[in-house]
């Protein structure tokens, strides 16, 4: 195992998670790696760390560069597990290194980890000598957790940018000009939409901070560092972190016999008259994260379940309840669905879609089998409404 040079003296000495499919809940198709930065000076310091069980290959990059028991100061970005959880076998390495994060990481580390190390709390805007680089820390709470930080090198020109403008991809090639631009703005965009889209205010202030910095190299701890694209990566969180909604619109249901698709059918017929592009998810077929990164630039989200025990069906629920946590925001919700005798999943799925501060189009309900007439009603009066 190697390390990978990203500038004289900075490598990247991280790990390569070829078999991830799931990250909490959240599909993970390509892998993922998680980046580790190795910076070479008077005093020896690396930037983040990687998942306990891939912890010896992490040792390995670094022993290719120096003698990991050198490490003066390990910077400690953000604490979640996938970047901290290696921590107690690193510091049985280089016990006298010392930890650099911030308040609520030195917080967060003591509670996930019982162990009274060398921390030093940093404040924002606080610098660090490493003999011919310095750092400077910059606090950027809730993007993701409330202790994230991003460390910035002036002389390399380097923003080690943790979570943001990250992607799940597992990779050998490490930079942007060396990947498919396309296929890493797809799961950057699925990152965002599914972990960091509840935090767009947050976002936006740590854009300000960073739009301030002079770099040419984001170092993310997520998949494929930024080198070449970086206005392009800048200009999607500007995006999506102010919840602008393009007229496009994803229709999402579940069905049962095929009663609450024939209506989804006739709910995307509108859009298409419409030419408005839309994007049909039958959950069934499609993960909750995938439809995210779906959702997350969609003007219109259509929500369809049939009537299940007067209520609607586990999936829909399911995926309810994970959009509301991520909040969208500006959206126009629809709801629709059939049902046999009680009719309530409709209400329910609108009452939900109200709570996510969505303005509502009349909703649609119809009874056992729908008739021709019937989806033509909902196609027809659909596209007057969406005409107003």
């Amino acid at each position: 195992m190697k390390a990978i040079e990203i500038k004289k003296g900075v490598y990247w000495v991280g790990v390569i998670d070829w078999d991830l499919r799931n990250f909490h809940g959240y599909m993970t198709q390509r892998g993922s790696t998680y980046n580790a930065y190795l910076i070479i000076d008077e005093k020896i310091t690396l930037i983040d760390n990687v998942k306990h069980y891939l912890f010896n290959e992490m040792i390995e990059r670094i022993a290719s560069v120096i003698d990991p028991e050198k490490i003066d100061y390990i910077v400690q970005n953000h604490i979640e597990m996938d970047h901290s959880s290696s921590l107690p076998m690193l510091l049985n390495v280089c016990p006298n290194a010392k930890i650099y994060t911030s308040p609520n990481g030195e917080k967060g580390l003591k509670l996930h980890y019982k162990k009274d190390w060398n921390y030093h709390a940093v404040k924002s805007g606080e610098t660090l000598s490493l003999g011919k680089r310095t750092l400077t820390f910059v606090h950027t709470p809730m993007v993701h957790w409330p202790d994230n930080m991003v460390t910035y090198c002036p002389e390399e020109k380097i923003l080690f940018s943790n979570d943001a403008f990250g992607q799940h991809i597992a990779s050998s090639e490490r930079f942007d000009d060396e990947y498919p631009i396309n296929i890493i703005l797809e799961e950057a965009r699925k990152y965002y939409g599914n972990i960091v889209l509840p935090y767009g205010e947050q976002v936006q202030k740590a854009l300000a901070i960073v739009g301030g910095l002079d770099f040419d190299t984001i170092c993310n701890s997520h998949g494929i560092i930024w080198r070449k694209h970086i206005k392009e990566i800048i200009a999607e969180y500007v995006k999506w972190s102010s919840n602008e909604a393009e007229e496009r619109a994803v229709i999402v249901y579940d069905t049962m016999w095929d009663s609450t698709k024939k209506m989804a059918l006739a709910v995307r017929e509108a859009f298409e008259a419409l030419d408005i592009p839309v994007h049909m998810m039958n959950l069934q077929s499609n993960h909750i994260s995938d439809i995210m990164t779906e959702l997350i630039t969609a003007k219109y989200i259509c929500v369809g379940s049939p009537t299940l025990n007067n209520g609607i069906l586990p999936s829909v629920s399911a995926f309810l309840t994970y959009m509301k946590g991520l909040a969208p925001k500006n959206r126009i919700g629809l709801a629709f669905g059939s049902y046999g005798w009680g009719g309530q999943a409709v209400g329910i799925v609108e009452g939900i879609l109200k709570e996510c501060g969505f303005e509502l189009l009349p909703s649609f309900r119809l009874q056992y089998v729908p008739s021709g007439d019937d989806l033509n009603k909902i196609t027809d009066s659909l596209i007057k409404e969406i005409e107003k």
